[in-house]
């Protein structure tokens, strides 16, 4: 990355200041972005001292009427008004906090904020990741939250600690399953957070494997941890499926929800399906797709072959059509995820193809999914910004939690633990 070094004169709280146009760190951008979007509450003072270091390196104020030359760019101004001007913007009458790891894309934060709630630290590693996340919500997320550095940001007295974290796998046979057999793998990092930071309450979702993994032994050991080495009510963790909370999607996620031992929770009810039923018309798309989607004859012969030397050994691996009127399987990464989601699309009119393919592009109006498609499956409105190329999109979308069946699940916690919602 080439650096910058034109200097730009401007206005900001009265004071004249110049920017040396020079690209911060993505750490630098983290602290910065967190300072600025919680300067009005209290938690900014755990960013001021990190953040004024990068403004003085950035910024230099100006009390005379210096004729320094005047440069049109913006590249600090964008960073410092750009956490106001997103499509997701902190609520203004915000009434909890809650911090968000493992953070993806955001849905976590979608679905809290929607709820009233206010996001004092966010950590995610994928670079890409932190493009889209920052592009909706104004704000870089730290970086690898197993880091000392990183979980040093964290701020004290927030309400809510959401964190929809990998399960890496452990071993824990002939051990105590407790807080030591954790260590090495993410789960760990989060029950250190949790030890330290004393949220009220904690909400975790995983894959539906990790009530089996390891013959339940690696749930086990995470429950033991978070009841009693962490001293959290932590009831019966649940399977929620996405499709009984308002989306066309065959998800299911393990719920694990827990709450300080000081409240005196001893009964949480997780949220009931919703009676709305919807299908993949739903979410179709209203136009006519880019030719791009659409297979070529010579894919979807492959997966023909593919599926059909499946059936020959009694298997029922393969791709699959969702009609109009079905709900999708769920989305997930790599490309089973798209080709267990195929739909049938014949508003095609140009058949000439976009990118190098082998073959001619199909006539039976078959096609993948759009990442837009797969945002409406997870619950992401239209409105959400996807900054990033398809292949990303998918990655993203797939990895990431169905923001309705969250929201639903964090409503539950929040009347729980006596926390008013906008």
């Amino acid at each position: 990355m080439e650096l910058k070094e034109k200097i730009s004169i401007d206005e900001f709280d009265g004071k004249r200041f110049q920017i040396r146009l020079v690209e911060p760190t993505e750490n630098e951008k983290a602290v910065l972005t967190h300072y600025l979007h919680n300067i009005h509450n209290g938690v900014s003072k755990h960013y001021k001292k990190d953040a004024l270091k990068v403004l003085k390196e950035y910024v230099t104020y100006k009390t005379d009427e210096e004729n320094l030359p005047l440069v049109t760019e913006d590249a600090l101004q964008k960073l410092l008004f750009e956490v106001e001007n997103v499509p997701f913007p902190t609520p203004d009458n915000y009434t909890f906090k809650f911090i968000d790891l493992f953070a993806g894309i955001g849905g976590f934060r979608l679905a809290m904020q929607s709820l009233g709630g206010k996001c004092v630290f966010t950590s995610e590693w994928d670079k890409e990741a932190k493009k889209t996340y920052r592009a909706n919500f104004g704000e870089v997320p730290f970086g690898d939250i197993t880091k000392e550095q990183v979980k040093n940001y964290i701020p004290n007295h927030f309400d809510v600690l959401c964190a929809g974290f990998p399960c890496q796998a452990f071993s824990i046979a002939g051990k105590r399953g407790g807080f030591d057999d954790t260590r090495g793998t993410l789960f760990f990092d989060v029950a250190e957070i949790i030890k330290r930071k004393k949220p009220k309450a904690i909400f975790l979702e995983n894959v539906k494997g990790l009530r089996s993994h390891d013959k339940g032994k690696t749930l086990e050991t995470i429950l033991n941890v978070l009841r009693n080495d962490l001293g959290y009510y932590v009831p019966e963790p649940q399977i929620i499926n996405a499709k009984n909370f308002g989306v066309p999607q065959n998800r299911e996620r393990i719920y694990i929800v827990g709450f300080r031992k000081d409240l005196k929770i001893t009964k949480f009810e997780y949220p009931k399906p919703s009676k709305k039923k919807v299908t993949f018309a739903k979410v179709k798309e209203k136009k006519v797709v880019p030719t791009r989607y659409y297979l070529s004859t010579r894919y979807l012969q492959t997966l023909h072959n593919h599926k059909n030397r499946h059936a020959s050994k009694g298997n029922g691996f393969g791709f699959e059509i969702i009609p109009d009127n079905g709900i999708s399987n769920a989305v997930v990464c790599g490309g089973m995820g798209r080709e267990r989601n195929l739909v049938i699309d014949n508003r095609i009119t140009d058949f000439t193809p976009e990118t190098k393919i082998k073959g001619v592009v199909n006539r039976e109006g078959v096609r993948k999914m759009t990442p837009r498609e797969w945002a409406r499956l997870q619950g992401f409105p239209d409105k959400y910004v996807i900054p990033v190329a398809d292949a990303s999109a998918y990655k993203q979308f797939g990895n990431s939690v169905a923001v309705p069946a969250i929201k639903a699940t964090a409503n539950k916690i929040l009347e729980t633990i006596g926390i008013e919602k906008i």
